[in-house]
């Protein structure tokens, strides 16, 4: 049965009456917690754990994370920006980017470290970086995901210098005397552990090409179980081995490697719940379906129309009605004109609906979506017909709730159109 988290039916009508809905809550004792099991990772040299903050980079969690000893994993310069503006060091950011920012030198001089991606982004970095040092982030070719739209390793993912064109990557980095001293390597989010550790051989590999890496970046991607039934990653059991297989290179080449680890998911899913609303409820007859129709949707959480995933759903009656817990079920869309904006679809399955067996919801209740907190506010449909940006809570140690991102304003979401000025004749 799927159930609240660290919300109580309490804290749920205080946030409605406070912030309205829908309405993002982060529990900042989850987040330290995880934050702690993170930094505890078997390793043999040394780790650096970095927040890959792309899963979501609102400043309140920044400052948790950074509080607790954890670097970043920057995905562009813009997220580098938030980082520096939330208080982070720039020497405790790592930047990985699929576009290159024409302002990097900035951030380099500044302390920046910057894993190169591509091929090209060496020649762009070298032009200008004669001897400095510099990551190399590959694709071993092999990944893991839930979906292929999670895997971002293998001949089908354009993520990291193909494996092939190592030895051209060498050759440029020798040309304009580029220092390699950090190798990179992701495979992908929800990743199986086999796969994780056999990369993690494969990233050696590439290591031994390159003799004055110091340090090995493994990328993240741990499993999270938001779903009964659902495994998730135990950070001990892989990381053991890979431990083991650091210590078996420092017996081989004298290089006792430090290892980092960017994990976004397993910090995240669980400390933060979606509050929404049931602002409607129709059916298509005996042989249809029954749905509820949230005041959120795809515009607050687009994981499940992008790819199914799955997350738990919590009706809560509202306060004043007093009915029984019928469960049957039930189909739960969100508010978009859209036929995908779809919240229980088929697992992996994003255009086949799936009916949780569910609380009879009716108008004005409460729904909770559970294991919101990566890959949900950072990545929705924002603004898609013009709904604005949902705010951010958080649930603080002492049980109080503090409001760490306002909801947008409608003047917000059109501040920056321009009217045509007039014809110039």
């Amino acid at each position: 049965m799927e159930h609240l988290r660290f919300l109580t039916p309490e804290n749920i009508e205080q946030i409605r009456i406070d912030f309205g809905t829908p309405t993002f809550v982060y529990d900042e004792d989850t987040l330290r917690a995880n934050a702690k099991s993170v930094l505890n990772f078997p390793n043999a040299f040394g780790l650096y754990p970095r927040y890959a903050m792309k899963s979501a980079p609102t400043g309140a969690i920044l400052r948790i994370f950074n509080s607790e000893g954890l670097g970043i994993d920057a995905s562009s310069e813009f997220e580098v920006e938030r980082a520096v503006r939330a208080g982070y060091g720039t020497e405790s950011i790592s930047m990985s980017t699929q576009e290159f920012p024409e302002n990097f030198r900035y951030w380099v001089q500044d302390g920046v470290h910057v894993n190169l991606c591509s091929l090209n982004q060496i020649h762009k970095f070298g032009i200008w970086g004669k001897g400095e040092s510099v990551g190399l982030r590959f694709n071993p070719g092999m990944g893991s995901g839930g979906t292929n739209r999670t895997n971002v390793g293998g001949p089908s993912s354009s993520f990291g210098i193909w494996k092939d064109d190592l030895e051209e990557a060498r050759e440029l980095c020798e040309h304009y005397q580029l220092k390699v001293n950090r190798i990179h390597t992701h495979i992908g989010s929800g990743s199986d552990p086999e796969v994780w550790q056999k990369v993690a051989g494969m990233s050696l590999d590439l290591v031994r090409k390159f003799p004055t890496v110091k340090s090995l970046n493994l990328g993240g991607g741990y499993k999270v179980a938001r779903m009964p039934g659902e495994q998730a990653t135990d950070l001990q059991e892989i990381g053991t081995p890979v431990q083991k297989l650091f210590e078996d290179f420092e017996k081989e080449t004298g290089r006792k490697l430090k290892l980092e680890i960017e994990p976004g998911t397993y910090l995240l899913a669980h400390a933060c719940s979606l509050v929404t609303t049931v602002q409607d409820v129709t059916s298509t007859g005996p042989s249809g379906y029954r749905f509820l129709k949230l005041n959120a949707g795809m515009t607050e959480i687009l994981r499940p129309s992008l790819y199914g995933a799955q997350h738990p759903i919590v009706i809560i009656p509202e306060e004043s009605q007093s009915r029984p817990k019928e469960n049957i079920e039930q189909v739960v869309v969100g508010h978009c004109c859209e036929s995908g904006d779809l919240l229980t679809p088929a697992p992996n399955e994003p255009e086949s609906l799936a009916p949780r067996l569910l609380p009879k919801g009716e108008i004005g209740d409460s729904c909770i979506i559970e294991g919101v907190g990566a890959y949900c506010s950072s990545m929705s449909a924002k603004n898609y017909n013009s709904f604005p940006e949902a705010a951010e809570v958080l649930r603080k140690s002492d049980g109080s709730l503090s409001l760490i991102r306002k909801r947008q304003t409608f003047e917000q979401i059109i501040e920056n159109e321009v009217a045509p000025g007039p014809k110039v004749s």
